[in-house]
């Protein structure tokens, strides 16, 4: 059986205490720490740095942060990002040419760190083929980067299903984490599709009770 994976993205927490609620996801239940890193230029959005990476490493330091670097270049942060305390690092197939994104990829894995490619919804699958057997975590944005709080896009279930068919033939133990507009009505889908990895923001910050809705997201068919 699929173990299924919570990551909410503390893009949608309470910046002014942020401590607390990554504090209240984890004692929640949250498998990952999700922080999404934006630097205005390959997305339409400024998020937050390594300042805010270190403090959170320095704060919970048996947390697993996954870190999905939404910038251009990201072999300039591969491994500073790394060194701030990342667990696991997610760069973007369309963020640079494909050498430098094997740079970036071989220096995070070089450090002991996780990786994954991530592709935006109109980037089909295959772009990912020429490091699909040596990455640990694939991730399909279901939603156009930038800004939380949109829609699911529901196009985006058969791109699930498509890559785990093909992962299943060259690299079973690979994760598939999904990224926009999960709820409880459109988790069920998107695991029933392949993926195991779920990152949410606003389904849980905006709860009332952040340990339930972990647990039904988690739960729902």
């Amino acid at each position: 059986m699929t173990t299924i994976k919570i990551a909410p993205s503390i893009l949608a927490a309470d910046f002014t205490r942020l401590g607390d609620e990554v504090a209240k996801v984890l004692e929640g239940g949250a498998d990952y720490i999700h922080v999404d890193v934006m630097d205005g230029y390959f997305v339409p959005n400024i998020s937050l740095g390594l300042p805010v990476m270190k403090s959170m490493r320095n704060m919970f330091p048996d947390a697993f942060f996954d870190v999905h670097l939404m910038v251009s270049r990201p072999e300039r942060y591969a491994e500073v990002f790394c060194e701030a305390g990342a667990s696991h690092i997610t760069v973007h197939v369309e963020a640079d040419m494909p050498e430098k994104t094997t740079q970036a990829l071989n220096e995070i894995s070089s450090l002991g760190v996780r990786i994954g490619l991530s592709v935006k919804p109109k980037t089909p699958i295959w772009a990912l083929e020429p490091w699909i057997e040596d990455i640990d975590m694939a991730l399909i944005m279901t939603v156009e980067p930038g800004f939380g709080g949109q829609s699911f896009m529901p196009g985006m279930l058969q791109k699930i299903r498509d890559l785990r068919a093909r992962l299943d033939e060259v690299n079973p133990d690979c994760d598939i984490e999904v990224d926009g507009g999960i709820t409880l009505e459109t988790a069920g889908p998107a695991k029933a599709a392949g993926a195991n990895v779920l990152v949410t923001g606003s389904a849980v910050f905006s709860s009332d009770d952040y340990g339930r809705m972990i647990r039904l997201l988690r739960e729902v068919r």
